[in-house]
């Protein structure tokens, strides 16, 4: 039996590595990415909401949100004639936070980044 001999999702050798590259390149667009922002910060946006929250026309946000649904990043629910979409989990919403955190760490130039400040009450 082989399932003694499954190796650790995190270790190099692992089988999801090659799958985990495909998630970045999934991720590697800016659109995309606003898309999963706009999604993390309201559960479920139709078509229209989420153009107009990045920026784009709906014609190219379902386009990319095809290609989220094909990596299963993002699922759709009917609503009457709506569809409303949603991440799938929190994972792709924690890659590209943790992406953006790194972003505000390459151009910070030694200074703390804006997400190492304490909430302003």
């Amino acid at each position: 039996m082989n399932a003694d001999k499954k190796v650790c999702g995190l270790d190099p050798s692992s089988e999801f590595v090659h799958l985990a590259a495909e998630v970045f390149g999934i991720l590697s667009d800016p659109t995309r990415i606003r898309i999963v922002l706009a999604l993390r910060a309201s559960p479920e946006l139709s078509v229209n909401a989420i153009a107009e929250a990045v920026g784009k026309s709906p014609s190219g946000v379902s386009q990319h949100l095809a290609r989220l649904r094909m990596a299963r990043m993002v699922t759709t629910r009917q609503d009457g004639t709506r569809v409303l979409y949603r991440l799938a989990d929190e994972h792709a919403a924690a890659l590209v936070a943790e992406a953006v955190k790194q972003a505000e760490h390459a151009v910070a130039g030694g200074a703390a980044p804006p997400h190492h400040h304490a909430p302003q009450e």
